[in-house]
């Protein structure tokens, strides 16, 4: 049975030529406010990298990469890549990015691995985006304001595609809400981390959550993080960890929290070595990714990544990422979308 979630009386506001439409100026509106927002320019990325240099990243730890061998490298395998979070910070040093500026690209992967669902897909595409940051900026303040300023450009997408489609009406709050993971953990005991998730945005529409990846008071963690990109264990002002996070809205066509974003500021030399250790991992420190970090020659930087399809998903008020995205989905969930009126591309 597919964990298909079929909202009651469901009717696509916009039919599928009107979303094929939408879909662009989404795309086309947002990259061009985000980009001027944070001062980013566009860059190629890659599909897939070679194995062995650390420079895919494995998100929590547990996913596999697609991988296939090349013929012409005397059979050295290729992995289809997750994210481009360490491939995006090789960038910046390589392009001489300065700080206050950054790059942008469209990624695209495949995750082999992925519970399919309203909102996951085995197809992932999204913006990922680094800038290069001072040592100064490696703070909790500097990471919220990066945070209010790309949600004011998906609020800006917004307002733009209501102007474009009346029948779209807008449902963000007009301030995001910070709250670290901890704290949220404290706020509703007894609950999993996905049931805190739903119980805050509800309450506040958008919110961010800061410090994942780090060990909680009970010893668990919120969600799973690899060590080697984002920093999850540095103290910040607040008291707590982390200097990265999550940004979640309550989306109330599938009255659920929606993840739209994950980023943070990177791990310096100091906390790269520190997460390794934490998760037992020293191993990667011979990789050439790490050995760049520890050795100095790559910047610190800030970034993230910002689901194209799901931001599109819940500005177009779509029950299914399948409506904004093709892909494969199993048969089943395939026939209980057609009996609920959800149009998978």
């Amino acid at each position: 049975m597919s964990k298909l979630l079929k909202p009651e009386g469901y009717q696509p506001l916009l039919d599928l030529q009107q979303t094929e439409l939408a879909i662009k100026k989404i795309k086309d509106f947002f990259l061009s406010n985000l980009s001027s927002e944070l001062r980013l320019r566009r860059v190629t990325a890659p599909l897939f990298v070679l194995k062995g240099l650390g420079l895919n990243d494995d998100l929590s730890g547990v996913e596999r990469p697609v991988t296939f061998p090349i013929k012409d490298l005397g059979d050295a395998e290729a992995e289809i890549v997750h994210s481009l979070a360490k491939w995006k910070r090789n960038t910046l040093a390589e392009y001489g990015i300065k700080p206050g500026f950054g790059i942008i690209t469209d990624m695209n992967a495949v995750r082999a691995d992925e519970e399919l669902d309203n909102i996951h897909s085995i197809y992932v595409d999204q913006w990922d985006w680094e800038r290069t940051i001072t040592r100064e900026d490696r703070s909790l303040a500097f990471l919220k304001d990066i945070v209010r300023r790309i949600y004011a450009a998906i609020q800006r997408t917004e307002y733009y595609m209501g102007e474009m489609y009346p029948q779209l009406k807008a449902y963000l709050p007009e301030e995001i809400h910070f709250i670290h993971s901890e704290e949220l953990r404290r706020m509703y005991p007894g609950m999993t981390a996905k049931q805190r998730e739903d119980a805050i945005c509800e309450a506040y529409g958008a919110v961010f959550i800061i410090g994942i990846g780090g060990k909680l008071g009970d010893g668990s963690v919120h969600d799973l993080r690899a060590p080697d990109y984002d920093d999850w264990s540095t103290p910040n002002t607040d008291g707590f960890e982390g200097l990265n996070g999550d940004l979640l809205i309550w989306y109330p066509v599938l009255r659920r929290s929606i993840e739209l974003s994950s980023m943070g500021i990177r791990v310096d030399a100091t906390a790269l070595e520190r997460q390794l250790a934490i998760q037992g991992k020293e191993e990667r420190r011979k990789f050439f990714f790490h050995r760049r970090l520890l050795d100095g020659e790559l910047p610190l930087s800030i970034g993230g990544g910002i689901g194209q399809s799901r931001l599109c998903m819940t500005l177009l008020q779509k029950a299914h990422i399948g409506e904004t995205q093709s892909s494969i989905w199993p048969e089943d969930m395939r026939r209980e979308c057609r009996e609920a009126r959800i149009a998978l591309i």
